[in-house]
């Protein structure tokens, strides 16, 4: 796989930033790319980081509007609606903890969490942007740190066994 993104013709670390923007694949996926092309640990942290933060303030501003207009085409009606029902069904938790819960939220990765959903989950409970940002940044920070340490772990004991 990593012969193929490089293949792109992308700098190494455009490319993770680019990785770290998509929904559902965000800074988790990112960490991952860079740490197996062997970037340094720190420049892979901050770069993903930057691509995962970036698009996050235009979700929670814009966020509902693009949920209704999706919503509302054949291609991603059904998807919207299972997603949000997904949301609601982990909103719980977060109401009950408010910035706190989100942080939580966006910074256990696993799947159906991150930055994205966050966003989208902030917009949902209608937090304001001053309280979810931070929130989210936090939650980022987290799960930064959790897959720069697995991941690094991972290609650690990978390369030793080869």
């Amino acid at each position: 796989m990593v012969e193929f993104l490089e293949s792109l013709g992308l700098s190494p670390q455009l490319l993770i930033f680019i990785i770290s923007m998509i929904p559902f694949i965000e800074l988790r996926g990112g960490i991952v790319v860079g740490l197996a092309m062997e970037l340094p640990w720190y420049e892979v942290f901050a770069i993903c980081f930057a691509g995962n933060i970036l698009p996050i303030p235009f979700v929670i501003l814009f966020g509902r509007k693009l949920l209704e207009w999706l919503g509302r085409t054949r291609l991603f009606g059904r998807f919207v609606i299972k997603y949000k029902r997904k949301l609601a069904e982990k909103s719980k938790r977060v109401k009950k903890y408010g910035p706190f819960g989100l942080a939580l939220f966006v910074g256990i990765p696993v799947p159906g969490t991150g930055a994205w959903s966050g966003a989208l989950l902030a917009v949902l409970l209608n937090l304001r942007l001053a309280l979810a940002v931070p929130a989210i940044l936090a939650g980022l920070i987290a799960a930064g740190i959790i897959m720069t340490l697995g991941t690094s772990g991972v290609l650690g004991a990978f390369s030793a066994v080869i």
